[in-house]
């Protein structure tokens, strides 16, 4: 191996292994293959490149050129709105594919799932840092200078990932990499000078079997291995830098987590989803409820109110038992016998990492694998710990929950029995320094109202119909006293201000509220699944009646949300016909059963996007599948793609046509040069035609027509050369000889070399010239021209 091929691979695999360090950062290594592949590319073609006579320039632009034709080649297609064509990807898709992997890492916490967005980000940055590196360590021959951006990778990736474990494995491969690519660049400095001198055995001179430097290499392998084993060592010896980068640091006041739950507010992000532009599938499932609108899925519940936030209370958890035990308040026998348990399977999106399992309420019993406790007063499924920093989540997950479908009419609500006081003292307290206006506003709204049934409608008729409220989430999403106040006299918010309001107001008028977090029912598919996605994310206050246990009601006039049955005011009230009894727990099985994995491609299932358009959903630009024209455009540039390994064969058959077709005896011997020089036998300038005739006829082993032909095309250049003008007399087969010559010169070769000579041909060499020629021309005019605009000023002073 030559020294510039081995500073090449040690390059690459100084980066392949600084690329390690990003691993912890995503859930899954898969990409670091294809940034193996995709670096191997970009190498190999630097080192082609180099083989021309190319300045660094046309090297680097050729490496990206092609990594780039790579990367478009990978992603086609995956951006949210595929444009169409080569140049639409380049223009449109590359940069809609980079914000979507931006956003993805503002949105995900470590590890991140590995989407189409995070892995461009990921491999077009191993490129980059890859393609500095072999412009340093092989073009410019400054391996040290190397470093620089494996140093910044390094750093990057260790700081994100702090913590996580296993940071002295990146480290260590960081380390490696760079150190051989050094002991690479030593070697070949080493053998630049001739015979190395020192440690070597008697009577070898310096080197080793084979003319290797010994005593130099094994030198810089101990130092390299000393300054690694140091850096190792020296962090974990000095207290003051505590775990350093190798440790898991931390205050170690997280503790083990204990059996409660933590006050996790789920709502940091809810007005993010819904805001968000890449409207992902989080949740799909299917249901053999006969009343989907219902089928709200259904997080935790948010119980407890400070004036600052509402938040979850701490209660203990348990094990999951196999039957959850019945609701709370749920007594009412009508009620009961008129429930039906309904069957939801559900698969979770690998974009989806919550903690809290969405599933509709009231639960009565759940299959799911994982570690996974019950908090029974909230009627939540809560991840368990699983190490340090890390707890179980719903995260591709695939379960099954059975629930009550509830079914209480108007008069059975209005007529409720009266709460239980516990419930009441816990679920109606307020803060003291909640604005008057809030309970002043409650009582006037709900004026006249005789039952808790009616004070709920007519607050919840307040915000979703007859009180001039708009829905908008670009509001500001404050959940304190104050910004229910605010809330009341703008009029305008989102779901986070209409159920917070509501329940505020529902505990000053002494009806036991709480605010629940989760999901829409969502959009049904026409394969029957429903999809559910980030902007379908949603809270709802929840009110407790007595005999039913906690109730929804929707204040928020959001399109696409209906009110529940039993609140609704401007149509009677009717029992739902024909109700199912409450099956057993060994009942069997519905028929609706959870979409098939193996029929959606790996890709779309990660997130979660599998099955036909929705529904009665206008068919605008892109919404029927990838278009003719988009595939017409992505099959056009991979042809493209395919077809610049033909490049070199296309120029030499142009060039080779025009030059014979021109009659022009020089023209032809330059092609006849040509001929040769792809087939190994380099041009020598030096030569007469005659000479230089034999020299070809020798070399390529022509014989017979092949080399009568060479013979006849140098004395035809040596009289247009040599003769006195107009003695020299016209050769007409000078083309047809050329063509025999050539035929003769591949025909002595083998078959891999004759490929060789076809599609990598040597005389390409000429296009580098002619460009090295052109930009040296510039430069020179360039120079002259700025160096007439100084001289006047060199005179001056």
């Amino acid at each position: 191996m030559s020294g510039q091929a081995r500073l090449t691979f040690f390059a690459l695999l100084a980066t392949l292994l600084t690329s390690w360090s990003l691993t912890p950062l995503v859930e899954s290594p898969g990409w670091l293959a294809q940034a193996a592949l995709l670096l191997a590319v970009q190498s190999l073609v630097g080192a082609g490149a180099r083989r021309l006579p190319a300045g660094p320039a046309l090297t680097v632009g050729a490496q990206v050129l092609v990594s780039l034709s790579l990367l478009a080649f990978l992603f086609a297609g995956k951006a949210e709105n595929p444009s169409g064509g080569v140049l639409g990807y380049f223009l449109t898709d590359f940069g809609s594919l980079f914000g979507q992997g931006v956003r993805d890492v503002g949105e995900f916490a470590i590890p991140a799932p590995t989407t189409d967005g995070i892995r461009m980000l990921l491999l077009s940055g191993v490129l980059l840092i890859g393609l500095l590196v072999d412009l340093l360590a092989v073009t410019v021959r400054s391996a040290a200078a190397a470093g620089l951006p494996l140093l910044a990778l390094y750093s990057v990736a260790a700081g994100l990932s702090a913590g996580r474990g296993g940071a002295w494995l990146s480290f260590v491969l960081a380390g490696c990499g760079y150190l051989l690519l050094l002991l690479a660049e030593s070697r070949d400095r080493l053998a630049q000078w001739g015979r190395v001198f020192g440690g070597a055995a008697p009577g070898s001179g310096g080197v080793g079997s084979g003319g290797q430097a010994v005593a130099p290499v094994r030198t810089g392998r101990r130092i390299g291995a000393v300054a690694l084993g140091l850096a190792l060592a020296v962090p974990l010896a000095l207290p003051a830098m505590g775990g350093g980068m190798l440790g898991g640091g931390g205050d170690g006041s997280g503790g083990a987590g204990g059996g409660t739950i933590s006050a996790v507010n789920p709502l940091v992000s809810l007005q993010s989803s819904l805001n968000a532009q890449d409207n992902r599938v989080v949740l799909r499932y299917r249901t053999d409820s006969p009343q989907l609108s219902e089928q709200y899925l259904r997080i935790l519940a948010l119980d407890e109110f400070d004036g600052v936030k509402w938040e979850a209370s701490g209660r203990p958890l348990t094990d999951v038992p196999p039957r959850l035990p019945s609701p709370q308040g749920l007594s009412d026998p009508e009620i009961r016998r008129g429930a039906s348990e309904v069957r939801t399977t559900v698969s979770a999106a690998e974009t989806y990492a919550q903690r809290y399992l969405p599933m509709p309420y009231p639960a009565t019993q759940v299959d799911i694998g994982g570690k996974w406790r019950f908090e029974p007063v909230g009627r939540t499924l809560v991840g368990d710990q699983l190490g340090k920093d890390t707890y179980q989540n719903v995260q591709g997950a695939q379960y099954t929950v059975r629930s009550l479908l509830l079914q209480p009419t108007a008069e059975q609500l209005r007529h409720a029995p009266a709460t239980d006081p516990p419930v009441v003292n816990e679920y109606t307290r307020l803060p003291d320094n909640l604005p008057p206006v809030v309970g002043e506003t409650a009582r006037r709204v709900t004026r006249g109202a005789q039952d808790n049934y009616t004070r709920a409608v007519m607050l919840q008729d307040f915000f979703a119909v007859s009180g001039g409220f708009r829905y908008d989430t670009t509001v500001s999403s404050g959940t304190g006293s104050q910004a229910i106040a605010r809330f009341l006299n703008d009029k305008e918010g989102f779901c986070i201000h209409f159920s917070f309001s509501m329940a505020a107001m529902a505990r000053s008028l002494g009806i036991p509220a709480r605010v629940a977090v989760g999901f829409t029912p969502g959009t049904k598919q026409s394969d029957g699944s429903v999809n559910v996605t980030m902007r379908d994310a949603h809270a709802w206050p929840e009110l407790y009646f007595e005999g039913v246990g906690w109730t929804r009601f929707e204040p928020t006039p959001r399109s696409g949300i209906s009110l529940p049955d039993y609140s609704r005011t401007d149509a009677p009230q009717t029992q739902p016909s024909a109700p199912t009894a409450l099956p057993s727990p060994n009942a069997s099985q519905p028929t609706a059963a959870p979409s098939q994995p193996d029929a959606c491609p790996p890709d779309l299932k990660k997130l979660g996007e599998c099955g036909a358009p929705v529904l009665g959903q206008d068919a605008g630009a892109g919404s029927g599948g990838v278009s003719a024209l988009a595939v017409l455009g992505w099959t056009a540039g991979a042809l493209m793609l395919l077809s610049l390994p033909l490049l070199p064969v296309v120029w030499r058959r142009r060039l080779r046509q025009r030059r014979l077709a021109a009659r022009d005896v020089l023209l032809a011997w330059r092609e006849l040069g040509d001929a040769a020089w792809d087939v190994n036998i380099p041009p020598d300038e030096a030569l007469s035609p005659r000479r230089a005739a034999g020299r070809i006829v020798e070399r390529g082993r022509l014989e017979g027509d092949a080399a009568r032909a060479v013979h006849r095309v140098a004395g035809a250049v040596e009289r247009a050369l040599y003769a006195p003008p107009g003695a020299e007399s016209p050769y007409e087969g000078c083309a047809g000889d050329v063509l025999v010559a050539r035929a003769g010169l591949l025909a002595a070769l083998s078959r891999g070399t004759r490929l060789r000579a076809l599609l990598l041909p040597r005389s390409a060499a000429r296009v580098g010239w002619a460009l090295s020629a052109r930009w040296s021309v510039f430069v020179s005019a360039l120079s002259a021209r700025l160096a007439a605009i100084r001289l006047p000023l060199r005179g001056r002073g």
